[in-house]
């Protein structure tokens, strides 16, 4: 069965999701630390997993596999989704694939030891409109490919 599994924390495309989602007929899951409001619809489901580190990320790694589209900026729950074969989306709408996560994971790794050497390396670029476009675009490509 396809569906979405959303790490929802900091998740700025929730809205979009929905509306993917709604228009394939797709269920999602918004998995977050604490409880956070989601719309009152019969494929949506809320999960609130507790504070424990790394909860929400366990919970969707245990889930995640193939028909499973996951959404998440962490570089690291996008690995583990993808071993087990589900789909990962950026909230930029970058998929991230076999072929780059180990790319994406050595860039952590630097950008970790240059924050942990005292080096001011600045965040992610802020997050824009073609972004959001990107994101919708990439979410109902891989819907359209899944269903």
């Amino acid at each position: 069965m396809v569906m979405i599994l959303v790490d929802a924390d900091a998740c700025p495309v929730k809205e979009e999701i929905y509306k993917v989602a709604f228009r394939r007929e797709v269920p999602v899951t918004i998995v977050s630390n604490s409880p956070i409001r989601v719309p009152t619809h019969p494929l949506i489901t809320r999960v609130a997993v507790g504070a424990d580190f790394d909860a929400a990320d366990d919970w969707i790694a245990e889930r995640a596999a193939s028909g499973t589209v996951v959404v998440t900026a962490d570089i690291l729950l996008a690995d583990r989704c993808l071993k087990n074969q589900a789909a990962v989306i950026a909230p930029n709408g970058k998929p991230f694939t076999m072929n780059s996560i180990g790319n994406a994971i050595a860039i952590r790794a630097i950008m970790a030891d240059l924050r942990a050497g005292g080096e001011a390396v600045g965040g992610p670029p802020p997050f824009t409109k073609a972004d959001r476009s990107c994101f919708l675009s990439t979410l109902d490509e891989i819907l359209v490919r899944l269903v």
